[in-house]
């Protein structure tokens, strides 16, 4: 067994260097950060300021600690540099034990418990939910979230807000809506939980005198974070039920998704192998229920935003399945339009580009992010006399820079083709994790022919200087 893993340590060893002395062929631009503990999630968060070379953005993060010091929910600024701004020979030149100079600690937030996912509200991307090892979703303000330093025996921080209705732990699966303030959760208790943020706002303008609310981004921090004075009791946080519950799961949910176009749709997946789409306007049980949606748990579901029909499932079974929600099964089982194979082990994550109708990416327990176009499925390619690997249908580029399991990434929708992602490094160095912020040459994903033009003038201008030299 010791052999067995000694093997694979070797193999992503020898992976991770052929990855690194491509760097400068293959990406625009790297960033590598090394975490001292995992973080199980990473979102990007609002933009803050655009410069001649590089945009500066919030980035969430966790800190999944061993108990010496508190978890915590991390708010760092983020340089992203620019298209061709950086220089080949220095997006290659750095050092895997080192922390980046584009990623800054902004502000700390100790968390109750571990952070297991974050998901932050897109009408309002200041505002956060948090997933821990307990039935509450956490909300929080993190711009007026005070500040904390994280040291053995400090009291956690106080959540602007509460949601509740779970009757057991709800850990990973979490949701917000991209049309209204509602937030979706799924957990062991089977259910697909949804509140409204909006809830809240009623429940305060109701109460004479009552402080501004969380979700207008106005949340009264003083009141939710800090306590009384003369030794009283810390206020505790406001909480709300839940506007539905949905029961249709036999086994613990792990991943819900709303649909992109109606806050009153949505989609869950879960270790039963089932996929189920929802419509909270004809009750609490499934519109349709895909069984055997995979032949394994299914870990995570994501909802095409440019083509509402299309919708993408990844399962411990390594795969990924495209489901066309007019035809989503055959005789009574799960019949994907396409099935994606490119991975070695379970599927953790999967999310369409922003960018690109098509395109989506999937990463996994293999430790690669692999980016994918369904549209380049039955394309014929012609390499000539080049000797290229027999790559999966629709496959198109593989990230390799993650030496153990990728738990999470997350498209920029403000920098084109831009990606956050990270890797729990537990078992491959004995502890912390790999955030890398990353963005792949563009002579990768631009159009053949424009790719061809611009090679063509480049081939012009060098054979112009030799003859002037």
């Amino acid at each position: 067994m010791k052999e067995g893993r000694k093997g694979m340590e070797r193999s992503v060893d020898d992976r991770y260097t052929q990855w690194k002395s491509l760097v400068p062929v293959l990406y625009d631009w790297l960033a590598n950060h090394n975490l001292v503990w995992p973080s199980l999630s990473c979102r990007w968060g609002p933009q803050l300021e655009q410069a001649t070379y590089k945009n500066r953005q919030r980035l969430y993060l966790s800190e999944q600690t061993d108990g010496s010091v508190p978890n915590t929910l991390v708010i760092a600024n983020c340089e992203v540099v620019k298209p061709r701004v950086a220089a080949a020979e220095h997006i290659s030149q750095f050092n895997e034990e080192a922390r980046s100079p584009f990623v800054k600690k902004f502000k700390t937030i100790i968390h109750p418990g571990e952070v297991n996912r974050i998901r932050e509200l897109p009408q309002n991307s200041k505002i956060v939910a948090t997933h821990t090892d307990s039935p509450d979703v956490l909300i929080w303000d993190v711009e007026a979230q005070p500040n904390r330093h994280a040291v053995l025996g400090a009291a956690d921080s106080h959540p602007d807000l509460i949601l509740t209705g779970h009757q057991d732990n709800a850990e990973f699966a979490l949701a917000m809506c991209p049309t209204e303030p509602y937030v979706l959760s799924g957990g062991k208790d089977k259910s697909v939980v949804l509140w409204s943020i909006q809830d809240h706002v009623s429940a305060l303008a109701a109460e004479p005198g009552s402080a501004k609310s969380t979700a207008s981004g106005g949340a009264n921090s003083k009141n939710a974070s800090k306590s009384g004075g003369n030794g009283d009791k810390p206020l505790e946080s406001p909480s709300i039920g839940a506007r539905g519950k949905y029961l249709g799961h036999e086994d613990t949910v792990e991943d819900v998704q709303f649909c992109p176009s109606s806050a009153q749709e949505f989609c869950s997946v879960g270790d039963d192998s089932c996929l189920i789409l929802w419509d909270a306007r004809s009750g609490s049980t499934p519109a349709v229920k895909v069984e055997k949606a995979h032949n394994a748990d299914i870990h995570c579901v994501d909802w095409n935003p440019h083509d509402v029909n299309l919708i993408l499932t990844g399962s411990a079974d390594n795969s990924i399945h495209m489901f066309d929600r007019r035809k989503l099964t055959s005789d009574g089982v799960g019949s994907p339009i396409h099935k994606f194979e490119g991975h070695s082990a379970a599927v953790l994550c999967v999310q369409w580009s922003p960018d690109k109708s098509s395109v989506f990416g999937s990463s996994a327990e293999d430790g690669i992010l692999n980016i994918w176009d369904h549209e380049k499925i039955g394309e014929k390619q012609d390499y000539g006399e080049l000797k290229i690997p027999n790559y999966p249908p629709g496959l198109f580029f593989r990230h390799a820079g993650h030496r153990d399991k990728v738990v999470d990434f997350h498209w920029n929708a403000s920098d084109p083709w831009t990606i956050v992602s990270v890797s729990d490094d537990g078992e491959s160095t004995g502890g912390g994790g790999t955030l890398q912020i990353w963005r792949m040459i563009d002579l990768i994903y631009r159009p053949e022919e424009e790719v061809l033009a611009e090679l063509d003038k480049f081939k012009s201008h060098i054979f112009g200087c030799d003859k002037s030299c």
